[in-house]
């Protein structure tokens, strides 16, 4: 774990929990793309970068979920390297209280303010802004967060960030975090088109061929569609929702689990009911879901 591992001429990615792309501009200049979840890993990171003799200039994060920019306070305080983002990502780079607080509906009680759910803060600028190393691209890739962007290298390496999940993740937790499902059918039908040498999810291994990966995650995601379909056929509220599915798919909750799991599952009741195929209302001061009908 945190090995760096070339793949192009000038890309290399740090082999860790959340894989960290590293594109080398010259001899001693470099950029990351994302940071890892924390302090040590910002330790690991600048080890490797002091092992090779690299400056890091900045850091692109891909979005701001802790395990993606977790580093970014100690790099940012010791080497003092730029941080790049989109600014919804940015605000929460900036203002890290505000990703429990968006999945927990309210103030996050003190178990929930956690290096898993809330890196600490670092200081963010509009990617927009940013010179990018010549030949380096990125792109949006919605529907996982806020305004998640993917980087493109100049040896045609593609890091996606969390767009897609390894098969071996999808199998074992079934409901891996969204937060738009329509964003995320676009984005899956977007990526299955690219062209590259080589693509590098964060949670998955690197591939030359991301197009069984992305029919694995929209499968998986179709398949939830139809299980939440079949659960809300009586009108139920969240709560007997969300520990159906719990049931459902053999999961365990705990505190993390049900913030994520649950801003997932409600995520894709709005889906279905933009879709049409469900139903909510008021009753006896209750929230209900109901899938509809067949007329």
């Amino acid at each position: 774990m945190y090995e760096l591992v070339q793949v192009a001429e000038n890309t290399y990615y740090i082999n860790s929990p959340s894989k960290i792309g590293v594109y080398r501009v010259s001899d001693d200049d470099v950029w990351l793309i994302d940071s890892g979840n924390d302090k040590d890993a910002g330790r690991k990171i600048q080890k490797i970068l002091d092992a090779q003799g690299w400056k890091l200039t900045a850091i692109i994060n891909t979005h701001s979920n802790a395990d993606h920019d977790g580093g970014n306070t100690l790099l940012q305080n010791r080497l003092g390297c730029a941080i790049y983002s989109t600014p919804m990502e940015v605000a929460v780079v900036e203002n890290p209280i505000l990703e429990p607080s968006f999945l927990y509906g309210g103030y996050p009680f003190k178990k929930l303010r956690n290096k898993f759910l809330m890196a600490t803060s670092s200081k963010g600028q509009d990617i927009a802004t940013a010179k990018l190393p010549k030949g380096m691209e990125y792109f949006r890739l919605p529907g996982h967060f806020w305004d998640m962007i993917g980087v493109k290298t100049p040896d045609d390496v593609y890091f996606l960030a969390d767009c897609v999940f390894g098969e071996n993740i999808i199998s074992k937790y079934h409901l891996s975090f969204f937060y738009d499902m329509a964003a995320q059918f676009e984005t899956l039908d977007m990526v299955e088109k690219l062209e590259g040498k080589l693509f590098i999810p964060a949670h998955a291994e690197a591939t030359e061929d991301i197009k069984p990966l992305v029919a694995a995650n929209r499968n998986k995601m179709l398949e939830i569609l139809d299980k939440i379909m079949e659960i809300c056929a009586e009108p139920l509220q969240f709560e007997q929702i969300l520990k159906r599915v719990f049931e459902v798919f053999d999961l365990t909750m705990d505190y993390n689990q049900y913030v994520l799991i649950g801003s997932t599952v409600r995520s894709y009741l709005s889906y279905l009911l933009d879709q049409d195929k469900m139903e909510v209302y008021v009753e006896d001061n209750m929230l209900l879901w109901k899938t509809k009908t067949a007329e």
